[in-house]
């Protein structure tokens, strides 16, 4: 099995000169490459299940509930912040629907930002729901002073969906010294029981200095490292001081974020939103068995054009066009996955909203 770092410069240049290809000439110019004709996911929209006048939503983590239901659990800012908000004034809530055929309905703050002195001081966003035994596990990130660099990951816990949530006076996870790959914060944690009875918390993180001097649009080249631990609550400790995907190798300063990993038929499944390694509108697919050497990206979905049409939308929405913070409500097995929910920008709020997509057979 392949790292992600053991592509050659020839391998990369041709999966992205072909997906620009597709892009720019139709799917018809790849119809001799399976990678760009068949996505690992075979997807038919829904549609935009949840909207909020006068707000953005962002990160839609779904799960079943005792009741039957599916429960929302997504962040959102105010429209006016722009769609920078995230960074200063997000708010995790959670939402209800009958199913995810249903559109969702706002039910609850769960975690708002608490003000100066705490760690979570800012913001409370990127949350992921997972439950373990009787307990839920509401993993998140917050910040202190609104910015990137105090980005931290947190556990919040509760009994019940709609309860109490114990908030953690700590973040769960810090990051590494000055000077390593991940000493400028720990955000879009993705959670996993492991085949070693451990549970495998993923985080993204990036170097400070290459952040601060690299000129570009994006900077900084983000990487995921891997941190276990024998309690679902922690301690988590990291598995190396070295990045378990990292694409830095390769040209164009290609990255991913955004990663959603579950476990199926024994192996661990990754998707994330692409950064550069086809382009920056599809997702990507990777697998490992045991949480460090991940085989080579194949797409997991593309652009959002391939699937549905809309007006264009206002300038603002710059980003218009892409899914991104895709995750996986699963069959209730705990192992198939049956729909794709991910933020995506657009709506009649011009905004950004929770989109849901049926998988069909892969």
């Amino acid at each position: 099995m392949n790292t992600s770092k053991d592509f050659s410069r020839k391998d990369f240049l041709q999966t992205s000169a072909l997906g620009m290809a597709a892009v720019f000439f139709g799917s018809s110019f790849t119809k001799g490459f399976d990678f760009s004709d068949k996505p690992y996911f075979n997807l038919k929209p829904i549609g935009r299940q949840f909207s909020l006048e006068g707000y953005y939503i962002w990160c839609s983590s779904p799960i079943w509930g005792e009741d039957g239901k599916v429960h929302l659990f997504y962040s959102r800012w105010k429209k006016e912040k722009g769609m920078g908000g995230w960074i200063k004034g997000s708010e995790i809530c959670r939402a209800e629907a009958d199913s995810p055929f249903h559109p969702f309905e706002h039910k609850q703050v769960v975690l708002s930002p608490r003000g100066e002195g705490f760690w979570d001081a800012t913001t409370c966003h990127n949350p992921l729901i997972k439950k373990v035994g009787d307990e839920y596990l509401l993993f998140f990130m917050g910040n202190s002073n609104g910015k990137t660099n105090t980005k931290r990951i947190g556990l919040a816990t509760s009994k019940t969906l709609d309860g109490d949530w114990t908030r953690p006076d700590k973040p769960l996870l810090l990051p590494g010294k000055e000077g390593a790959w991940d000493d400028h914060c720990t955000t879009n944690p993705a959670f996993v029981k492991g085949n070693d009875g451990k549970y495998w918390l993923f985080y993204k993180s990036w170097n400070t200095q290459e952040y601060e001097t690299q000129k570009g649009s994006v900077r900084g080249n983000r990487k995921y490292g891997l941190a276990k631990a024998d309690s679902p609550t922690g301690p988590y400790e990291k598995v190396s001081e070295n990045p378990v995907i990292d694409f830095s190798n390769q040209p164009d300063n290609a990255q991913l974020e955004d990663a959603f990993v579950w476990k199926e038929k024994g192996e661990f499944h990754m998707i994330a939103r692409d950064m550069g390694f086809y382009n920056h509108e599809y997702g990507l697919h990777l697998i490992t068995k045991d949480g460090i050497k991940w085989t080579k990206p194949e797409i997991a979905y593309l652009d959002m054009k391939s699937y549905i049409h809309e007006p264009t939308p206002p300038k603002h929405l710059n980003r218009f066009g892409r899914l991104e913070r895709p995750m996986l409500l699963l069959d209730k097995d705990g192992e198939t996955p049956r729909f794709l929910f991910g933020a995506t920008q657009g709506g009649e709020f011009e905004t950004s909203t929770t989109f849901v997509f049926e998988i069909l057979n892969k």
